[in-house]
């Protein structure tokens, strides 16, 4: 029997936490068997709020991971961790003094620089809309303003796939291939957005749509996780692939992060 060891992880940020998070969960993949246990500060930008955060991390002893911009702060922050014996990480000081050296400049220390609204922040934004606006095969008529569109059978992670490349910039849609209904002829003709088929092994997705029945409280009996009628469903879904010559990514085993960054390939390899 193999056990998991839990461990205090303490993300201390003045903005979203976004970066921390994305950090921390990268670092312990890398690592079998633990379960870390997380707290979560945002928008620390007070000596009250600090301390708020320090009786946290007495309390509960564990790794302090942090993104701080103010000196004061992160210097209060450093040495009561150093009194309680918690190791402590400034997870982007390492790539901006990297970047100082380099370019022979100091860094401003904005906090929350990452989400300065600019025209970038701005279209970021857009593109994220476009994605809800255009998910589930909704308002195809506007299909060929997309820079991708993502096509495949239910529960293939096309809606957070979208979401994903949206905050990335890329407008992404997506429409369901649905037994019996033929996809829009927007998507077939010669003036075609670029088009992406997500492919899943049968067995793969049979446990995922059971799963969501499961969580609907339906039962698992249904036509919908039928392992025949699933078979059949995905070798429609690859027939059509291959009929439209359409770039394909096997989503089996993938996180929607890596099927993202494949599909930004694909969009580069395309020249859009």
């Amino acid at each position: 029997m193999t056990f998991e060891t839990y461990f205090n992880v303490h993300l201390v940020s003045d903005s979203t936490g976004e970066t921390l998070n994305a950090v921390m969960r990268a670092a312990v993949a890398q690592f079998d068997n633990i379960a870390p246990l997380e707290h979560n500060y945002y928008l620390v930008r007070s000596p009250k709020q600090l301390e708020r955060v320090l009786m946290e991390i007495e309390n509960a002893p564990g790794v302090v991971l942090y993104t701080i911009t103010d000196e004061g702060l992160r210097a209060r922050l450093e040495a009561r961790c150093r009194e309680l014996g918690s190791p402590t990480l400034p997870v982007i000081d390492s790539a901006v003094n990297m970047l100082s050296r380099y370019l022979g400049l100091k860094s401003a220390h904005k906090v929350a620089g990452q989400y300065h609204l600019d025209a970038e922040y701005f279209a970021r934004i857009e593109t994220i809309n476009f994605a809800l606006q255009h998910d589930d095969g909704q308002h195809t008529e506007h299909l060929r303003e997309a820079d991708v569109v993502l096509v495949g059978v239910s529960r293939t992670s096309k809606t957070p796939t979208c979401v994903y490349l949206g905050n990335r910039g890329v407008k992404a849609a997506n429409v369901p291939l649905v037994p019996g209904v033929d996809v829009p002829d927007i998507l077939t003709g010669p003036d075609a957005p670029l088009v992406v088929g997500l492919k899943v092994s049968p067995d793969r997705l049979v446990q995922i749509r059971r799963q969501r029945l499961l969580s609907l409280n339906e039962k698992a009996d249904t036509s919908y996780a039928d392992e025949e009628t699933v078979r059949e469903e995905l070798t429609q879904a690859n027939r059509l692939f291959v009929r439209m010559k359409w770039p394909t990514i096997d989503v089996s085993r993938r996180s929607v992060e890596e099927t993202a960054a494949a599909i930004l390939n694909i969009i580069q390899e395309h020249g859009r």
